[in-house]
């Protein structure tokens, strides 16, 4: 089995100056430098702290302060790319540049071995061991950072201006005045500080065998803020790729990813991942697919994850324009979805309404890779096909989601679909995923469909629209689960035979949470005024069947929640059976 890490604490004297870890990189997929002074005046305070204690003597020998963790792995070109530590070590750099910068300035005892120390610390050296201040020990290639290029600057010539606005300026000057100030405070002490630095302040340096193994590690350690995502590193390779096709195109992938950031932040709320991850994810359906279709080769129902995928050939897929206006062109898609474009009918909106409710995650995926294979040169789909598709997925979720099967098994069955889905050919699914009618019907019987189940949000939202005259509720209108026959009716007055009625789908509906919190323990006589609205300053509801519900009875009674849930049991399996979900 190959070595996944490795880890031993080190000097930073040891680990800046380890032949084995000649030079440092910061890649680009890292986010920018962003310590500010508050960091720094913490650690100013607490190494100086350390190295000149108030209640015993400095021992050189033993005394140790321990910093944190640095997480590297050596890349192709024997770089050790820093995943974790990198905020950290980079304000060591400019802290030991301020004090080179003071040291070349002064005529103390042992002055020239302190400068070798520390710049052998900053830069490389030749064979004579001489300090070459023009090649650094880390380089940073981040690409959401312009400041990089003063960074460099700062520990080349030890200098930045006021004029010099980034982090790096920033801080920078304010170690050149800290160390100032404690040489003029302490002068006899002086020399002592940045050797106790080197020698005796230390770091976890963590090496792992691979890129992957140092981002899965870094994400299990980081515990101080959002760790790396996989839209950050695939963000890089975009970057790079523009970047070697001149400033312009450069500058402008930088804007226009900002646009694709912000649509994925309004759109995509994913349970893991960031916004941007999720979009990446629904994409990698697509591009497996074509993958797949190109190459004639079967598609394994056991998908890789999403950096594995992607990275395959040094990350190849990226080094195209055509990806990037992919991802751009799907984004879109979905946005259009959320904001009901006209580009799509009241009749598909209503459907994707109803998979937006699903308790799989799978759906989105799937129809991304739908709106991929088969639009046309404007971005539209053929409306018959596309509901034809849209109820087929519905109906294959819903029927999974109450046998229980998980998602894992839910998704099995549209994998082996996805070349049909990629040709435009209807969905068929193979026999292993059709139940028997009979199995299915006592399952679906015997199912609790608690509010906490998210499947029986998902039922009551195909229901609702089973009326061709419903209307999708406004942008932004929350809506519950309402019990027609009021919960706190039955724990007061026990109107009902079989309590377990109460939570029947039969008793259920959707109804708007403002409504819906004014409603919920009257009886239906008294909920009439918030169903229907009294016509001037209060609205009723968008639900036509509560409506109708309030416009014909004044009660809801047992027999009427069993007769309504045995109509929703009966319509839902001939859905199936339309759909050829059933044997």
């Amino acid at each position: 089995m190959a070595k996944q890490l490795n880890a031993e604490q080190k000097t930073i004297s040891q680990i800046l100056n380890d032949p084995n870890r000649a030079k440092f990189l910061i890649p680009d997929y890292q986010r920018s430098y962003s310590w500010e002074q508050e960091q720094c005046e913490t650690l100013w305070g607490d190494i100086l702290s350390f190295a000149f204690p108030f209640d015993h003597a400095f021992d050189a020998n033993n005394d140790r302060y321990f910093l944190g963790t640095i997480l590297t792995y050596q890349n192709s070109s024997y770089e050790h790319e820093v995943i974790d530590g990198q905020q950290r070590l980079i304000t060591f750099l400019l802290m030991l540049r301020a004090f080179y910068q003071a040291f070349e300035k002064i005529d103390v005892k042992n002055k020239e071995n302190i400068l070798t120390s520390i710049g052998k610390c900053l830069w490389e050296t030749d064979e004579f061991g001489n300090v070459e201040k023009t090649s650094l020990k880390l380089n940073s290639e981040v690409a959401s950072d312009e400041d990089t290029a003063e960074f460099k600057k700062i520990l080349e010539t030890g200098t930045a201006t006021e004029k010099n606005s980034s982090n790096y300026a920033v801080n920078y000057n304010l170690f050149v005045k800290w160390i100032e100030d404690f040489k003029k405070d302490n002068p006899d002490n002086f020399s002592y500080l940045p050797m106790r630095i080197l020698n005796n302040c230390i770091l976890l340096p963590i090496e792992a065998d691979n890129q992957n193994t140092a981002l899965r590690i870094f994400t299990t350690l980081n515990d101080r803020g959002m760790p790396l995502s996989d839209g950050d590193i695939f963000k890089a390779q975009f970057y790079k790729f523009f970047s070697r096709k001149g400033k312009q195109a450069k500058e402008k992938f930088i804007r226009r990813w900002k646009d694709l950031e912000e649509l994925c932040s309004k759109n995509f709320h994913p349970r893991k991942g960031t916004p941007t991850d999720d979009l990446f994810m629904r994409y990698m359906y697509y591009a497996k697919t074509k993958r797949a279709v190109k190459a004639d080769k079967r598609i394994s129902d056991t998908f890789s994850n999403m950096r594995d995928f992607y990275s395959e050939n040094n990350y190849e897929i990226f080094q195209s324009d055509d990806a990037f206006e992919d991802l751009v062109t799907l984004a879109n898609f979905w946005d259009n979805v959320a904001e009901r474009n006209e580009k799509f009918s009241s009749r598909v909106l209503k459907k994707l309404y109803i998979l937006d409710c699903s308790p799989y995650s799978v759906w989105s995926y799937v129809v991304s890779l739908y709106f991929m294979s088969n639009r046309d040169s404007e971005n539209n789909l053929a409306e018959e096909k596309f509901c034809a598709f849209l109820d087929k997925v519905t109906a294959m979720i819903l029927m999974n989601a109450i046998s229980e099967s998980g998602t894992q098994n839910i998704r099995r069955p549209f994998v082996l679909e996805f070349k049909d889905i990629f040709h435009g050919e209807p969905l068929e699914f193979d026999l292993q995923f059709k139940p028997q009618e009979k199995v299915f019907r006592r399952r679906l019987s015997d199912m609790g469909f608690s509010n906490n189940r998210a499947v029986t949000r998902t039922m009551l939202t195909w229901w609702l629209f089973l009326d061709p005259l419903q209307e999708l509720p406004p942008l932004g209108v929350d809506l519950q689960i309402e019990h027609i026959l009021a919960k706190k009716r039955q724990e007061l007055h026990h109107v009902l035979k079989n309590p377990a009625a109460l939570e029947f789908l039969g008793n259920k509906s959707l109804l708007e949470k403002t409504i819906n919190i004014r409603a919920s323990d009257c009886r239906l006589v008294d909920k009439k005024i918030f169903y229907l609205g009294d016509g001037k300053s209060k609205f009723g509801t968008f639900n036509r069947e509560l409506r109708s519900l309030a416009e014909t009875r004044d009660d809801f009674t047992e027999e009427e929640i069993i007769a309504r849930n045995e109509k929703i049991f009966e319509t839902f399996v001939k859905y199936l059976r339309e759909n050829d979900l059933l044997l």
